[in-house]
């Protein structure tokens, strides 16, 4: 595994894959490694013009259909045009963005990154055949869950601890919705991923002076988007442990090649993520169906 790359990807023939925000970044690299692996990529993207010259670049077995993750609204007519799929990768985000709010209300970090996801697979999860991956990030480590003010509406808004409280969500998300596969009996799998210092477009929309500084840390230290987004290739195509955390095992999991991630004991703790995940079905009035298959 020290040296997987996308020449490692098993044949993806007959395979169909679900990535969002497949558009730019992460997410078109994935797109792109996927596709040439013979799979079917549906790119669920809020830009569509952007994902159409992706798509067109990569050849028909990509497709566009929007989504946008911060509606709640489009959440679910993207699901209701989903027949089936194999995997399901939510790769989609925003980081450090200011202070605005989504469709429904939602702090856009944590509405995007994590509520719109999880109403997403949930919606999708009985026509998903094998596994769902969902990205996280370093900054997790940042994070703290607050059920008490999850958006942000009491607080004084704070970017980098918002975006650290959604990636910690995500990876809280991956790890209970594996507990809870597991305890139906579904074969499902719930895999996390993240990318390390990888330099994507996701660093440039802070809308602040940081942009300049996240623009030169990109071009002295970061790895490329091509590196960055193999341990989500590896944890969609892979054989893994169910409930597995991947990223870069080289310079602290900043970069290299994917292999198992550590994570915090915050993104371990059950009854949080319990509690978490009840919230969030009241927020975006999704509730989970486990069929055992």
């Amino acid at each position: 595994m020290s040296d997987w790359d996308t020449s490692n990807i098993p044949d993806q023939s007959g395979r169909t894959f679900i990535v969002t925000g497949a558009n730019s970044g992460l997410g078109a690299v994935t797109a792109r490694a996927l596709a040439g692996a013979g799979a079917q990529v549906i790119m669920a993207c809020r830009n569509e013009v952007k994902a159409r010259g992706v798509a067109d670049r990569i050849g028909p077995n990509a497709t566009v259909r929007r989504l946008d993750l911060a509606d709640l609204a489009s959440v679910r007519d993207f699901a209701d045009s989903i027949e089936s799929a194999d995997v399901l990768v939510n790769n989609a985000g925003v980081m450090a963005v200011p202070l605005r709010r989504t469709a429904d209300g939602f702090e856009m970090q944590i509405g995007t990154n994590y509520l719109g996801h999880f109403a997403l697979t949930g919606l999708l999860l009985d026509k998903i055949r094998d596994r769902v991956v969902t990205l996280s990030s370093g900054a997790h480590a940042l994070g703290r869950i607050d059920l008490t003010d999850l958006n942000w509406e009491r607080r004084g808004y704070q970017r980098w601890a918002a975006y650290g409280q959604s990636k910690l969500a995500d990876l809280m998300f991956a790890y209970e919705l594996q507990r809870r596969l597991t305890a139906n009996g579904s074969a499902k799998l719930s895999l996390a991923a993240h990318p390390g210092y990888a330099a994507t477009d996701l660093q440039g929309h802070t809308e602040s002076f940081q942009d300049t500084f996240l623009a030169i840390g990109n071009k002295l230290f970061a790895q490329s988007a091509e590196m960055g987004a193999l341990p989500t290739l590896y944890a969609a195509t892979a054989e893994v442990e169910p409930g597995g955390y991947y990223g870069p095992t080289g310079l602290r999991g900043l970069r290299g090649h994917p292999g198992r991630s550590g994570s915090t004991s915050a993104s371990r703790d059950e009854v949080t993520a319990r509690r978490l995940w009840e919230l969030s079905e009241q927020l975006t009035k999704v509730g989970y169906q486990f069929v055992r298959r």
